[in-house]
């Protein structure tokens, strides 16, 4: 396997396909890279090296106790793209990746990152504050760290089956094998790592971090995503970042890199070619 280990020892997993223009994919929570698979697929046959890596007690990276929050991601994802030495990176996360990217940016700057992408992004912030009245009640997330300590795999097939790829709206035909995909993808996360990541993804305030992108950016989301709703997210990201292009995918949900993913493919090319 691909890997490299950080200052505190911990193993980050990635892969490393095709040659060309670099990209950099982030995953969305209890993810991994396989997540992206379609996009890594597609982006490699037309001429660019797609790297992705496992988060941090995520897929087959190592699960350490600590270092579960969104400054030790960013400087995890710091270490990887040196150690590779990648230049003129077009950076992607999606949902919880999108925080990992906005902090990376905040932290550590654009000078290996030449365009960057934040799709169902979590920034600049999810959990409701009086500053931020439009995001999630803190009930919400607690409810989700206490049904991940009751029965984290349940959790999983709940929010596969459900909201995430919108498969509880009328008309909508589940498909069992990417239910089954993120289920898996879960399970191979760390418990305390997936727990931690929670809050992480929840109560981060990015929004210092968006003001500091100065590089094309593009922010894609579904106007009918019920894991990260698009006013609080994209909407409100896409009013911080000075060179950034918003696209709403009219009915899509939170899980577009599979549901919608010929349209996000589609759009990322474009993106990466304009």
């Amino acid at each position: 396997m691909s890997t490299i280990t950080t200052r505190d020892g911990t193993q980050i997993y990635y892969k490393d396909w095709g040659s060309g223009p670099v990209v950099v994919l982030s995953h969305g929570w209890p993810l991994n890279a396989d997540s992206w698979e379609s996009q890594m697929f597609f982006l490699a046959s037309n001429g660019y090296r797609v790297i992705a890596h496992d988060r941090r007690g995520h897929g087959r990276s190592s699960q350490p106790w600590n270092g579960n929050e969104m400054d030790t991601y960013a400087d995890d994802l710091a270490q990887l793209l040196d150690t590779l030495d990648v230049e003129d990176a077009s950076l992607f996360g999606f949902s919880t990746g999108g925080g990992e990217v906005a902090r990376y940016i905040g932290r550590h700057g654009t000078r290996r990152v030449a365009r960057a992408g934040l799709i169902s992004a979590v920034p600049p912030l999810m959990v409701r504050t009086e500053a931020n009245p439009g995001g999630l009640p803190i009930a919400v997330f607690d409810e989700m760290r206490a049904a991940s300590l009751a029965d984290r795999s349940q959790l999983y097939k709940d929010v596969a089956s459900g909201p995430f790829f919108g498969y509880n709206r009328p008309g909508a035909r589940p498909s069992q094998g990417v239910i089954d995909a993120f289920w898996l993808q879960g399970m191979m996360a760390g418990h305390k790592n997936a727990y931690d990541c929670i809050r992480a993804f929840s109560e981060t305030d990015f929004t210092e971090d968006l003001k500091k992108f100065d590089i094309p950016t593009l922010i894609l989301h579904g106007d009918d995503d019920q894991i990260v709703p698009v006013d609080a997210a994209a909407r409100a990201a896409a009013k911080l970042v000075s060179h950034a292009r918003l696209v709403i995918y009219p009915g899509a949900p939170h899980g577009i890199t599979d549901t919608h993913k010929e349209k996000l493919n589609a759009d990322m090319l474009a993106f990466l070619q304009g």
